[in-house]
């Protein structure tokens, strides 16, 4: 790993051969480790450490990068001569800002020596505990199991300094039986949280209890969908709350900011301090990342900027910027929804009919002003009758709005850190839905 005086080395290397008026280097990558099984057998192991150093130079109002995955001199002048090439035959952007300069970060620590010490033998003997619960209950088990370490730096010729490493851990396991599956995942940095026994038993009692599905009419049914059900379908909403995409008119917020769009429930953060985050405590351009209440009590309150976004709109930057140049401007990426204290076995007691989701999968946007999406259950959808998990049933096809769906919520449970499959790891809680729109069966 790539320590903060290594950094500095490089990037006074990076400056020796820079001629232009600004120069910056972003840092990223770090080590990998991944352990990967399918059909009940351990086929892959690797391990991987690499980086990559991009270089962007300004020359006046042009601006360009060029990018390496090696740091030898040689490859480093190459990569500043390549961005100060870029540059200088682009067209001015009357919005580009300078660099900024040094700046104050709120430490969090996401580094864990548990996670560090993981070894290759540690993952298998984790695996193979997945394994003998599977073949124990005449199930078949896929998935993987990874570890490893994250650097982020950011260096320019304006003073700016900003280093932060961190360690990953992420379990993931289906079980397939002959006619049902089940799922369950986590990602942390403290490996010591990983509980790959209790992660299989989980897919393994999901796959068994959805066994012979039965067959369920499509219609709008009360909904119980499991934290990583709702990180998957609300991740489709956050690129929105950035203000070039407002600008731009490529938002569901256009025309709704300050607005009630959801329910009184409904209260979204972003917290990159939150015990249950991960990332960097600073964005893309080295500002420091705000806390900021993006959705309270329903109404939409606020959006992300960059500096370049702020400056144009005449507002203050958020920190929640990407690095220059792109084309997003900004994102939240430190979701956090507040929840209330029940749990999923609560929500499943209090519901006369309705259906329980473990997870989405395939979704794709419909209707992007009303945030409509579609998509397919997956890896355990169950029939709720009279306040219990009545037996599984074939997987649903869905169309749903967001907006509808965060507006009809009647039960939040107790936020967790989720992953899913198809956004980033957020904290969220399960949420019951008065109403949500499964619009076909599915043929498994």
């Amino acid at each position: 790993m790539l320590d903060k005086t290594r950094c500095q080395e490089i990037f006074a290397e990076v400056l020796k051969h820079s001629r232009a008026d600004e120069t910056e280097l972003h840092i990223g990558g770090g080590l990998h480790h991944l352990t990967r099984f399918a059909n009940n057998t351990i086929h892959q192991n690797v391990s991987e450490e690499g980086f990559h150093f991009t270089v962007r130079t300004v020359f006046g109002q042009r601006t360009a990068c060029a990018s390496t995955n090696r740091s030898d001199p040689e490859s480093l002048r190459r990569a500043v001569e390549e961005s100060s090439s870029l540059a200088r035959q682009q067209q001015p952007d009357d919005e580009l800002v300078s660099m900024p300069g040094p700046q104050d970060y709120t430490p969090v620590e996401r580094r864990f020596a548990s996670t560090e010490a993981i070894t290759p033998q540690d993952r298998a003997a984790a695996v193979l505990q997945a394994i003998r619960i599977a073949e124990k209950n005449g199930q078949t088990a896929a998935g993987t199991f990874s570890t490893g370490m994250g650097l982020a730096s950011i260096l320019n010729s304006n003073g700016l300094f900003a280093y932060y490493v961190e360690t990953d851990s992420e379990f993931s396991i289906t079980l397939m039986a002959s006619d049902s599956s089940g799922w369950a995942k986590n990602t942390t940095p403290d490996v010591r949280e990983i509980n790959a026994e209790a992660l299989a038993l989980k897919a393994s009692g999901i796959a068994l209890r959805s066994r012979s599905p039965h067959e369920l009419a499509p219609g709008h049914y009360t909904a119980i969908l499991e934290p990583a059900a709702v990180l998957d379908l609300v991740g489709f909403m956050f690129y929105d709350f950035s203000g070039q995409a407002v600008r731009d008119q490529r938002s569901f917020l256009n025309n709704r900011i300050g607005k009630k769009i959801f329910g009184d429930n409904i209260t979204i953060t972003d917290d990159a301090y939150h015990s249950l985050q991960f990332g960097a405590p600073f964005d893309g351009e080295g500002l420091r990342r705000q806390r900021l209440v993006m959705v309270e009590n329903g109404v939409a309150k606020s959006l992300t900027y960059s500096r370049q976004t702020a400056k144009t709109l005449g507002v203050e930057p958020t920190g929640h910027g990407f690095p220059v140049p792109n084309e997003y401007g900004e994102a939240p990426m430190n979701i956090v929804i507040s929840g209330g204290s029940q749990s999923l076995d609560d929500m499943i007691a209090s519901t006369d009919r309705g259906i329980l989701v473990t997870r989405f999968w395939y979704i794709r946007e419909v209707d992007h002003y009303r945030k409509i999406l579609t998509g397919m259950t997956r890896d355990g959808t169950f029939l709720v009758e009279n306040g219990k998990v009545q037996h599984g049933i074939r997987n649903f096809r869905f169309n749903q709005s967001l907006i509808d769906m965060l507006s009809s919520v009647q039960i939040l449970g107790i936020p967790e850190r989720s992953s899913g499959e198809e956004s980033f790891p957020m904290v969220v809680p399960a949420m019951k839905v008065s109403s949500f729109h499964f619009s076909e069966v599915t043929k498994f």
